[in-house]
């Protein structure tokens, strides 16, 4: 049994008959992205019976435990999305009362974003449960297993764009293992 995507069967079978070499590489290519995918729908479908996208996840999150609050650039700058991104995400929380903008009283142009009592609530529960599920994928694995699998998963991610990407910036020469 495979839990490769069909796409993924459907290339391996049509490289092995173009007689390509190195089709075991692409075939552990193709069960990481099953995976990634796997665990991405998984994410999706535990966070949807509470309305939430990873995104808004993320915000709420972000967001949980400061009274004082965010403004939407700073919280752009943290998860790491656009501010016309960020604006989505925040009215859909809005709209489902986990968090209010609040007019900044000394300069009414500034907004900060505050979670509400549910949002305060369900991003502390929510994180815990969360938390717990992702330990729990890699939960069979040894200390050994782990700091193996992170090792390879960080040699292969430097032969991507990204990973060449942060090497040429840090000087880094991707010598490990």
């Amino acid at each position: 049994m495979t839990f490769l995507e069909q796409k993924h069967l459907a290339l391996l079978d049509e490289t092995q008959r173009r007689g390509q070499t190195g089709t075991g590489n692409i075939r552990l290519c193709f069960e990481l992205l099953a995976l990634a995918s796997a665990i991405d729908r998984d994410c999706a479908a535990r966070l949807a019976p509470h309305r939430l996208s990873e995104g808004k996840f993320l915000l709420l999150f972000l967001l949980q435990g400061r009274p004082d609050g965010l403004s939407p650039h700073e919280l752009a700058e943290r998860a790491g999305v656009t501010r016309a991104t960020i604006t989505g995400l925040l009215d859909g929380l809005e709209r489902d009362g986990f968090l209010a903008r609040h007019a900044d009283l000394t300069d009414r142009r500034k907004l900060t974003v505050r979670l509400s009592a549910k949002g305060e609530t369900a991003g502390r529960s929510l994180f815990q449960e969360h938390a717990e599920w992702i330990s729990s994928l890699l939960g069979d694995l040894s200390a050994d297993e782990q700091n193996l699998l992170s090792g390879l998963l960080r040699r292969v991610w430097q032969k991507t764009g990204a990973g060449a990407k942060e090497n040429n910036a840090s000087g880094d020469t991707g010598a490990r293992i």
